[in-house]
């Protein structure tokens, strides 16, 4: 079996002068790989099958049988790592807690620590007869963040 953090190492070497990043990588016990990357700007096939040429080349598979996929984190997948979160500032998400309730609302910041989202709520104050709505904002240190997701609006 491959050696993840050798294997991670080397793919962050290969992604260290571009704007990509490491999102997710996995190995099953079959050794199938799975290696998804993620942009500041956007992914293309080219870059992915670079990398993968590249993988292929530092790890051959005549030494250790493997099957490997390179992609990309599309705008459906769930987001995984802080950077992916900076990247999302200023849009719609949803955002699933540990707690078990799902949020939505705009993400309106985010560091390494955490996420926070600016969400709409109707509150009743003292005194008045029907609740209005305000805006919220809710931090969610990401350990307590089951999953992400960015909606997209048509």
């Amino acid at each position: 079996m491959i050696d993840k953090i050798k294997l991670q190492n080397f793919i962050e070497s290969q992604l260290s002068d571009t704007d990509c990043y490491l999102t997710n990588l996995k190995i099953t016990p079959d050794n199938e790989i799975t290696v998804e990357i993620d942009s500041d700007t956007a992914v293309d096939l080219d870059f992915c099958i670079s990398l993968n040429h590249a993988i292929e080349e530092a790890f051959p598979t005549d030494e250790e049988n493997y099957e490997l996929e390179v992609g990309s984190a599309g705008l459906t997948s769930p987001l995984r790592i802080p950077r992916q979160y900076q990247k999302y500032i200023g849009k719609e998400m949803e955002i699933y807690a540990a707690d078990g309730k799902k949020y939505s609302g705009i993400l309106s910041a985010a560091d390494n620590e955490k996420a926070t989202l600016t969400v709409s709520r109707k509150v009743r104050h003292e005194g008045e007869k029907r609740p209005v709505t305000e805006e919220v904002e809710i931090s969610f240190p990401y350990p307590d963040i089951r999953k992400a997701l960015y909606i997209l609006n048509f």
